[in-house]
C-alpha cells in the first residue's frame, strides 16, 4: 500500500480568490447594515489595533475620549461607560448586564465585545472569583477631564479673521467629489486622470488596489481593485485612508498625531474655516496629503487656513453622504431583457459599469449597456462577485424602481448573475492523502471501513482498491494501518 500527499494546485488560487474577497467583506457589511453607530465602532476598532497605537497614545486626547462616548457602539455603550465612570472598583459584570432589558440581549452582548475590542474597559476579577468590567485607566482618566470641562483646547479652535473667500457646502462637496474621483478614474483606467498625486498612486500600490505591470511597470488594477471600486464612497475613503495611516511613520509622520487630528476633523463643522497656526511641520505635510485625496480644502499651500469637507467628517462620524453624492444615487434601470439604462453624465459612473456588462450605447445624460455571461465572468475573473454586482445595482437603483417596491432588481437577472458565478464553482478542492497498491481486497476494505468510521474518507475506487483520506485524518489512517500491519492482518 501506498500514501501520497495530496494538495491540489488549484486550492492555492481558490484560496487566494478567497482572501480577496474576504478584504472587504467589513466594508460591504457596514454599507448594507445601514447603522452608522456599527460603523464607527468597527472602525474605531481598527484604528486602535494599528502598529505603534498603545492604549495610553489611543487615549490621549480628549477628542478621542468625547468621540467613543458620543459616537460609539449604540447608546447602550454611553450608558454603561457613564455609570461606571467614577467607580473605582470593577464592578461585576452580571450586574452590568442587568441594566437592559431582555429584550436587548443581543445588543449588550455586541456592545460588551465592542468596548472590549476599544480596550475602553477590560475584565477584571472581582472578590469572590466573579468577572467584572473595569474601564481602562488612561480612558478614565481623560474622559473625566472631557466631561468635566478641563484640559487644553484644540489648536483648531484657534480664531480667524473672516476670510475674504469664504467657501459654501456646495462648493466643499463638488471639490471633495472631484478630488476623490481623480483617485477612482486613474483606477479604472479611464482618460480623465489627471490631478492625481503621486502619494495616491503609492497608496494605491500599498493597498494592493493597484500593482506594476510586469512588461511595462505601469500601475495596473488589481482584484482588490475591483471589488475597492464597487464600495460606497465614505467606505472607500476609510479603506484608503487606513492604508494611508499604515504608511505614515515610513514618511516621518507622528501616528499618533495623525489620529488625533482625523478625530478632531470629526468634530469640525463643514463650511467653518479653521487654523493653521501651532500645527507641526508633521501635521502640515499630513494636511496637504488630505487635501490631495479630498478631505480638507485649502486655497494655497501656505494659506493659513483650511475648510474640512464632508469626507473628513464622514471617516470618523459616519455622517450622511454628499449632496452631490445623494444626486448621482439612483441612476441604474435593470430590465427583464439583461439590458442596463444608467441616466448619468459621469465618465467614472459608465466607466464602473463597465466592469460587469457589455456598454452599448453612449448619450449625453444616459450609458445603455446589457449584462452578457461573458461579461459577467470577465468581472468574476478579476475578482469580483456576484453579490457584489448585484449589491452595486441595488444600491443605485433608479428612485422608481424604488419607489414601485421590492423586488428592486428582476429576479431573473439576480438569478442568472448567481448561476454564471456558480458555473465557475462547479469544483471544490480539498487537501487529501491517496492511498493505492493494497495488496489484497480485504486490506483495502479494513482500512476503508476505519476510515469511514473516523468519517475521513472522501473519496474511493473499490475495483483499483484505492481511497482518499482528508489531511487531517491522515495520521489516524496511518497509524491504524501500522498496528493492523503489524497484526498480520
Amino acid at each position: 500500500m501506498v500514501a501520497i500527499d495530496w494538495t491540489a494546485k488549484d486550492r492555492k488560487i481558490e484560496n487566494s480568490h478567497r482572501t480577496c474577497s474576504a478584504k472587504f467583506t467589513c466594508l460591504e457589511e457596514e454599507r448594507e447594515g445601514g447603522a452608522s453607530a456599527d460603523m464607527a465602532s468597527s472602525k474605531a476598532g481598527t484604528l486602535a489595533q494599528l502598529n505603534g497605537v498603545s492604549d495610553a497614545e489611543c487615549f490621549s486626547g480628549i477628542e478621542v475620549q468625547s468621540y467613543h462616548v458620543s459616537r460609539g457602539p449604540y447608546q447602550i455603550a454611553r450608558h454603561y461607560v457613564i455609570r461606571i465612570l467614577f467607580v473605582e472598583q470593577p464592578v461585576p459584570q452580571a450586574v452590568v448586564a442587568s441594566w437592559v432589558a431582555q429584550a436587548y440581549c443581543k445588543e449588550h452582548v455586541y456592545v460588551t465585545r465592542s468596548l472590549s475590542d476599544l480596550q475602553v474597559w477590560q475584565e477584571a476579577a472581582i472578590p469572590g472569583g466573579l468577572p467584572g468590567w473595569i474601564l481602562n485607566t488612561t480612558f478614565k482618566k481623560n474622559m473625566k477631564i472631557a466631561l468635566l470641562g478641563r484640559g487644553k483646547a484644540w489648536s483648531m479652535s484657534s480664531q480667524l479673521e473672516a476670510d475674504t473667500r469664504p467657501r459654501d457646502i456646495q462648493y466643499l462637496d463638488k471639490y471633495a467629489m472631484e478630488r476623490w474621483e481623480c483617485v477612482l478614474h486613474y483606477m479604472v483606467g479611464s482618460q480623465q486622470q489627471e490631478g492625481i498625486s503621486a502619494d495616491a498612486v503609492r497608496i494605491l500600490l500599498h493597498a494592493g488596489l493597484m500593482k506594476r505591470d510586469e512588461e511595462d511597470g505601469s500601475p495596473v488594477i488589481t482584484r482588490e481593485g475591483f471589488q475597492f471600486l464597487l464600495l460606497d464612497t465614505p467606505s472607500q475613503v476609510w479603506y484608503f485612508i487606513l492604508q494611508y495611516l499604515d504608511t505614515v511613520e515610513a514618511r516621518g509622520l507622528d501616528l499618533v498625531d495623525c489620529l488625533t487630528f482625523l478625530f478632531q476633523l470629526s468634530f469640525s463643522t463643514i463650511s467653518k474655516d479653521y487654523s493653521t497656526e501651532g500645527m507641526s511641520e508633521g501635521l502640515l505635510v499630513f494636511l496637504q496629503h488630505l487635501r490631495e485625496f479630498g478631505l480638507v480644502y485649502q486655497r494655497k499651500r501656505k494659506a493659513g487656513r483650511f475648510y474640512p469637507t464632508r469626507l473628513a467628517l464622514n471617516i470618523v462620524s459616519g455622517q450622511n453622504k454628499s449632496q452631490t453624492e445623494l444626486n448621482r444615487d439612483g441612476y441604474i434601470v435593470v430590465e427583464t431583457n439583461y439590458r442596463i439604462y444608467a441616466y448619468t453624465d459621469s465618465n467614472l459612473q459608465v466607466a464602473l459599469l463597465g466592469l460587469f456588462c457589455e456598454l452599448m450605447y453612449r448619450f449625453p445624460n444616459l450609458a445603455v449597456g446589457i449584462l452578457t455571461r461573458e461579461s459577467v465572468r470577465q468581472a468574476l475573473r478579476s475578482g469580483i462577485t456576484a453579490e457584489q454586482i448585484v449589491g452595486f445595482l441595488r444600491l443605485h437603483a433608479h428612485p422608481r424602481l424604488l419607489a414601485a417596491g421590492p423586488p428592486t432588481l428582476p429576479p431573473t437577472i439576480v438569478d442568472q448573475i448567481k448561476l454564471w458565478e456558480n458555473e465557475r464553482e462547479r469544483f471544490t478542492y480539498t487537501e487529501g492523502v491517496l492511498y493505492s497498491q493494497f495488496l489484497s481486497q480485504a486490506d483495502f476494505e479494513v482500512l476503508r471501513d476505519h476510515a469511514l468510521d473516523l468519517g475521513v474518507l472522501t473519496w474511493q475506487n473499490i475495483p483499483r482498491r484505492t481511497m482518499v483520506v482528508t489531511k487531517s485524518g491522515h495520521e489516524d489512517v496511518k497509524r491504524f494501518w501500522k498496528r493492523y500491519s503489524k497484526g498480520g492482518g
